[in-house]
């Protein structure tokens, strides 16, 4: 394994986690809500009570790499290495796994072990195990 230097970010990396562990800080104790993706996006899509607040969250999520695109100029462009059934796949999987878990790797893995909830390491150990072993699979023993 080696470290492809020229996108070695760990000033960049940093300061996204703060900002993440900030906003994710503020949402709990400002609103007392905790700032978990699956949970906002289902919210919005079931029309909670609380709807526009979560549209907001999750229209903030979309509006924020656009911002910074103003600013810093192009956004870096992904590749992905993967078939469109490949995706598919994943993400029906990934969506069942927040439902079985109650709440994706941001609900639990920011939010939930900042609060020191014992769901939530066990969901995140589950969630990190899942991503190991899959990324293992795919890569040593299929590919």
């Amino acid at each position: 394994m080696s470290i492809a230097w020229d996108v070695f970010t760990p000033a960049a990396s940093l300061g996204g986690g703060v900002l993440i562990g900030l906003a994710a800080s503020a949402f709990v104790l400002l609103l007392g809500r905790i700032a978990g993706i699956s949970g906002m996006l289902g919210g919005v899509l079931e029309r909670a009570a609380d709807w526009p607040l979560r549209l907001a969250f999750v229209l903030g999520l979309l509006a924020a790499p656009m911002t910074y695109a103003l600013f810093a100029g192009a956004l870096p462009v992904p590749v992905i290495e993967a078939s469109t059934p490949t995706l598919l796949l994943a993400g029906l999987l990934v969506g069942i796994g927040t439902r079985f878990a109650s709440g994706c790797t941001s609900g639990h893995g920011v939010c939930g072990l900042s609060r020191l909830s014992p769901r939530s390491l066990v969901a995140t150990i589950s969630f990190m195990a899942a991503g190991f072993i899959t990324v293992y699979v795919v890569r040593h023993l299929l590919g």
